[in-house]
C-alpha cells in the first residue's frame, strides 16, 4: 500500500465513510425522539467514530454532508444552512480534541463545547431565526436536551473510542 495517500482518500476509508455517512443519517432521521425545537438521539456515535478515524475536516465534512443530505432526502422541516454550518463545527471540534488524544478530559471538553455552543447556544438561535421563537425561551427549554445529551455522550464516547475506533483503524490498515 501506498504509505504517501492520504488517510482519507483510501478505498477503505472511502467506503467506511460512506457507511459512517448512512448511519448518521439513519439515526438522525429514524431513530431519534424529536420534536421542532429539542432532539435526543445517538447521531453522534458516527460522528465521533470518523472524528477518531479521520480528525476534524473528516468529520466536520461527514457532519455537514450527514445534515444536508438527510434534510433533502428526508425532510423534517425546510433545510436551513444553519444546522449544517453546526453540524461542520460540531465534526471539527471533535475531530481536533478526539483524534489524537482520547482522555476523559478531551472527552468531557468536546462533548461540553459541542453541547454547549453547537446544540445550546447555535442551534437554539437557528430555531429562532427559522421559526420566530424567542431565543432565550428556547436556552431555556432546550439546556435540558443539552444536560441529558452530555451526560449520554460522556458515558458512551469513552466505549466507541476503546472499542471502536481501534478496530476500525485496523481494518483500514
Amino acid at each position: 500500500m501506498n504509505k504517501s495517500k492520504s488517510p482519507l482518500f483510501t478505498t477503505h476509508s472511502i467506503a467506511l465513510m460512506g457507511l459512517l455517512l448512512a448511519a448518521e443519517i439513519v439515526l438522525s432521521r429514524f431513530c431519534s425522539i424529536a420534536t421542532w425545537n429539542i432532539k435526543i438521539g445517538f447521531t453522534f456515535i458516527p460522528l465521533v467514530l470518523s472524528a477518531g478515524l479521520f480528525g476534524p475536516i473528516g468529520a466536520g465534512v461527514l457532519a455537514a454532508l450527514a445534515d444536508f443530505l438527510g434534510a433533502i432526502l428526508f425532510p423534517i422541516g425546510p433545510y436551513f444552512p444553519g444546522f449544517t454550518f453546526t453540524q461542520f463545527c460540531v465534526g471539527v471540534v471533535f475531530g481536533l480534541l478526539l483524534q489524537k488524544k482520547q482522555s476523559m478530559g478531551h472527552i468531557v471538553g468536546a462533548v461540553l463545547l459541542t453541547q454547549i455552543l453547537g446544540s445550546l447556544l447555535l442551534d437554539s438561535y437557528w430555531i429562532s431565526v427559522l421559526y420566530g421563537s424567542p431565543y432565550l425561551v428556547l436556552l431555556g427549554t432546550r439546556a435540558i436536551q443539552c444536560a441529558v445529551m452530555s451526560a449520554l455522550e460522556i458515558v458512551v464516547i469513552p466505549i466507541l473510542l476503546k472499542q471502536l475506533v481501534p478496530r476500525m483503524k485496523a481494518i483500514m490498515a
